[in-house]
Formats: C-alpha cells, sequence, structure tokens
C-alpha cells in the first residue's frame, strides 16, 4: 500500500526539482563562436596558455580567487573567494566561497586552492628559484608529481615570484605567504594563470598534457572536447554558483580568415565573430540585422628589440626605429580612429602609479636620421619575425612600419613565421611583433612581468638591463609608494628611451560582431563573457 506521506514525500521531492529536469526539454541554444585563433599552446592551461587567446576563453571554463568585472571596468569584485584581508605585508588570507562545485561534482575546498599552489602542480615539484618549496599539507606526493612542459615552472615564477607557501587555515580558509612584502598580492591572485584546479581530477589524469587538454574548474561552462588548432566545445555547468549559464553548449572555431569569420556570421554559420578589423566594421552594419561592439583594452601593442642583433646593439638604432613611427597615421588608416597612443607602457587604472606627462617617442623622422647616422648604421638588413594571423591587424600593420622605418634608411625585412616557438627562435632575430597585458592595476604586472628579469622578455635572451632589474625589485617589494613611482617613472626612461627593450605602438582594441538579436555585452578585455545575465534571445 503506498501511504500518504510516501506521495506527499515524493510531491516534494519533484516540486524541489529544477524545471528542465522533470521532462521540459532543455530549450537554451548551441552558440558557435568564430575565431582567430582558440589556443596558442594548443592546452588550455592556465600556466602553459599565457596569451591573449587565453585571455579570451578561460574565463568560460575556469576561476580564480578574485574575479574581475567584465560588464564594468575590470575592476577586482570577489571570485571563488568572498573576501580577502591583507594580515601583513608578506600575508594574505582568503575566505572561501562555501558550495562551489567543479565540474565534476566535487565541492571546491582549500584543499584545491592549496593544491592549485603547490610546487606540484605549479613547478613540478622543483624549488623556485626565488622561493622556498610550497608545501601541500606538508607533504609532497611524488608518485602522482607529473613532468611539466619546460614553459610552465618559469611562468609560475614570473606571476608568484616570492611566494613561500599557501596554508589551509580551515576548510574555507586560506592565506598566502610570500617570502618579501609585496603590495600586489591580490592582484597577482586576479591574474591569468592562478586559476584554481581541482586536486582530484588533475592528480588523476595520466599526464599533465591530459589534465591540460581537459582541466576540471568551476567556470560556468565545462569542457567536452578539444581539438588543436580547430575547436573547443563547452557544455553548460549547470551547478555553477553564479547562476545557470544561459547557452547549453558553446562551441568555439578557429577561422583565422577575416573573410571567412565575416561571411559565416552573415550566413549565419556563427552567432559571433570576433576579431573584426575596423575596416569591416561598415560592411557588416550594412545589414541592419548585425552591429560591432566593443573597444580599446588594456593590452599595448609593441615591437620587440633584440638588443643582441648586430645592428640593434646600439641603442641609438632602436629609438631611431621609435622616432620613425607615425603612430597616429597607423591609427588613423588601419583603425579607424577607434584606438590611442598610450602614454608609454602605462594604463590609466594604475592610479597614483601612473606617471603624469609621460609620453612615447615623437614621431621625428629627422631625429631618427640622424641618430642612425651617429650610431654608424650602413643599412644592414633587420629581421622582422611576424605571425599572420595572431593579432588584429598584424600584417597590414607590419607592411605600414616597414615602409616608414625604410623612409628613414632602415633596411627592415619582414620574416613571416607559424608559430611563436619561430619567432623566438634565438637564430637570426631582430624584432618582432608583440604586445603586452595588464592584469591588474600596478605596472608590475605589465612591466615588471614582461620586462623584468624574470619576464619573458628576459628569459628569452632578447634583453636585459642591471638598473631595469634592481628598479623591478623595488617595485616587487618596497611599500613605499612614493619610491615605488619613482622607480616606476626611471624603468620607463630606460625601456622607452635610454635602452629601448620594446617601442609602444598603439593600445589594442578588440571588436566582436553579432545579430542584434542577441543581447550580449562586450568587455573591455580579450575575454568573452557568457555568464547569467549576459545573453537573451529576442
Amino acid at each position: 500500500m503506498i501511504r500518504r506521506r510516501h506521495l506527499l514525500a515524493a510531491a516534494a521531492a519533484t516540486t524541489a526539482l529544477p524545471r528542465f529536469a522533470i521532462g521540459q526539454s532543455d530549450t537554451r541554444p548551441t552558440v558557435t563562436v568564430a575565431l582567430q585563433k582558440v589556443a596558442n599552446s594548443n592546452t588550455l592551461d592556465g600556466l602553459r596558455e599565457q596569451s591573449n587567446v587565453g585571455t579570451r576563453t578561460m574565463p568560460l571554463y575556469a576561476e580564480r580567487l578574485i574575479d574581475l568585472n567584465y560588464q564594468g571596468q575590470l575592476e577586482s569584485v570577489p571570485g571563488l573567494a568572498t573576501s580577502w584581508k591583507r594580515i601583513d605585508d608578506k600575508t594574505i588570507e582568503f575566505s572561501l566561497r562555501q558550495g562551489v562545485k567543479f565540474h565534476n561534482g566535487d565541492e571546491m575546498t582549500a584543499d584545491d586552492v592549496v593544491f592549485s599552489f603547490s610546487p606540484e602542480h605549479m613547478f613540478g615539484a622543483t624549488r623556485p628559484a626565488t622561493a622556498k618549496t610550497l608545501e601541500l599539507n606538508n607533504i609532497i606526493n611524488t608518485a602522482r608529481v607529473k613532468a611539466l612542459p619546460a614553459e610552465v615552472p618559469p611562468v609560475a615564477r614570473r606571476l608568484w615570484p616570492s611566494l613561500d607557501r599557501v596554508e589551509a587555515v580551515d576548510k574555507y580558509t586560506v592565506r598566502f605567504i610570500n617570502a618579501t612584502t609585496d603590495v600586489t598580492l591580490a592582484g597577482r591572485a586576479s591574474q591569468h594563470g592562478s586559476e584554481i584546479v581541482n586536486r582530484r581530477a588533475t592528480e588523476a589524469a595520466p599526464s599533465w598534457l591530459d589534465f591540460a587538454r581537459a582541466p576540471v574548474g568551476t567556470g560556468p561552462y565545462k569542457v567536452r572536447e578539444y581539438r588543436p588548432d580547430d575547436m573547443l566545445i563547452l557544455d553548460a555547468h549547470d551547478e555553477y554558483w553564479g547562476g545557470r549559464p544561459p547557452i547549453k553548449t558553446l562551441r568555439l572555431v578557429e577561422v583565422p580568415e577575416v573573410a571567412s569569420r565575416v561571411n559565416g556570421l552573415l550566413t549565419g554559420e556563427y552567432q559571433f565573430a570576433c576579431d573584426i578589423p575596423p575596416d569591416q566594421i561598415p560592411r557588416i552594419e550594412a545589414n541592419g540585422k548585425f552591429e560591432v561592439l566593443g573597444g580599446t583594452i588594456p593590452n599595448i601593442r609593441i615591437t620587440a628589440f633584440d638588443m643582441h642583433h648586430p645592428v640593434l646593439r646600439d641603442p641609438r638604432v632602436r629609438l631611431a626605429m621609435a622616432q620613425a613611427i607615425d603612430r597616429a597615421a597607423i591609427i588613423d588608416s588601419l583603425w579607424a580612429g577607434r584606438t590611442r597612443i598610450p602614454a608609454g607602457m602605462q594604463f590609466d587604472f594604475y592610479g597614483d602609479m601612473f606617471v603624469k606627462g609621460w609620453t612615447v617617442p615623437e614621431y621625428d623622422p629627422a631625429k631618427a636620421r640622424q641618430l642612425l647616422k651617429d650610431a654608424g648604421y650602413k643599412g644592414d638588413a633587420i629581421p622582422y619575425r611576424l605571425l599572420n594571423n595572431y593579432y588584429t591587424n598584424q600584417v597590414p600593420s607590419a607592411q605600414v612600419l616597414t615602409e616608414m622605418w625604410n623612409q628613414v634608411g632602415l633596411n627592415v625585412e619582414i620574416g613571416m613565421k607559424e608559430n611563436w616557438t619561430q619567432v623566438q627562435d634565438r637564430a637570426g632575430r631582430g624584432i618582432n611583433d608583440w604586445s603586452s597585458s595588464a592584469a591588474y592595476n600596478d605596472p608590475v604586472s605589465s612591466l615588471v612581468s614582461q620586462f623584468g628579469p624574470q619576464g619573458e622578455d628576459q628569459q628569452t635572451g632578447y634583453w636585459t638591463n642591471a638598473e631595469m632589474n634592481t628598479l623591478s625589485n623595488v617595485l616587487e617589494t618596497s611599500t613605499d609608494m612614493t619610491r615605488r613611482h619613482a622607480a616606476f617613472a626611471r624603468m620607463l626612461q630606460i625601456c622607452e628611451r635610454e635602452d629601448p627593450s620594446y617601442s609602444v605602438l598603439h593600445q589594442n582594441a578588440t571588436f566582436t560582431a553579432k545579430p542584434k538579436s542577441i543581447r550580449w555585452k562586450a568587455a573591455p578585455s580579450f575575454a568573452i563573457d557568457f555568464r547569467a545575465g549576459n545573453f537573451a534571445q529576442s
């Protein structure tokens, strides 16, 4: 006999189930996004995929303790931590969000956070050169340590150069303890590469590559399938702490050619097309059913110099190259005025650290010619390496720059490369096309991270400067803001005028096209945001 109380209990249980789970179909759409590139390293790991394209896709499936407000101005907001506080100049404590579910159903706890910043995960259990060993519950299970790609430990050292250890205070509280004072600890927790991974799933993966191509995170979408150089398929993570995702399945498709992205959008093959050059915006918006959104982002396009090239050993040649660039002409002709010339390698959100009155080297062909004459330049060839489809307007920009350099007597030869490994190959390189991002509101996140002693520029052997390295240490360890500001101002002087490591071209901008029938807001970032509240169809 079925008793009345059993019927009531069954009815109550049915009522408590999500509506879509009791026979109603899931009407959420499958959305296809066309990108220039899905992943630069052919992995989905934050410590390996340190790139603009990684910044774009990572927030969809992996998250950090401190998030960025992608619907605002990228200010810091609670992420996997609900709050944080400085204990002292070397220590920051995070209160974790309770009830957060990983894609495999595990609850995120302090154990996962400690593991994410352990030597096992970040360094392959190799002791960092500038920090003590990070201990995971005081024991490293060497049987579970996986061999990491050679590129991962240097990135971990760059992002967290003096992290001593991460400790679990309790199940939902962790402390990051630094070996030195550091005013940027909160910023470091918000940067790309500080994502929290699921300890159980990561340890269970047969190899690092298996983990890196199918990471188990906490983001609004979970990885179903990743095909290198082709496609990333993500499904909604319906237990996401931030609300049920509005899209059932996301297909991120690699479409290198601009024309193919635009045509696919207009024919309905793609619902979103990213990396739209400004000269294509009028064509798209001529069709009243479509619009293009976006603008400037905290990323600066640069030309990087290899100071060891025979011609570029003389800093006057590098400065001449900077002064031969008509940046305003590039912005007008290739960007339709939709971006700007920044005040050197800095951003307005640096606040009190911003160096007022600083400018990039002025466009002055006569001074450029004189510098080349003083340096005894004889017209020797300077290689210029770039990719074909990584940055918007990449090849047209290179062609314009080469012509500007040619007009002052520089012999620059473009060399097209297939990947970043070829671009950064030390044999025969001279200058290359690059960019620099600010992950948080301090120059440590850009100038020090990329051009300091642990930065990629110096680690790959392009450039080094002893005073710059000393000042980088000041910027990373001093709590005296006046001293830090003075150090940053001097670093700009060194890197952009006296011993140039790069030349700023312009602030980067990114544009995404979509149907007007889709309500969606573009972030002031490479990131594409499809969380609850930022996607709807009419």
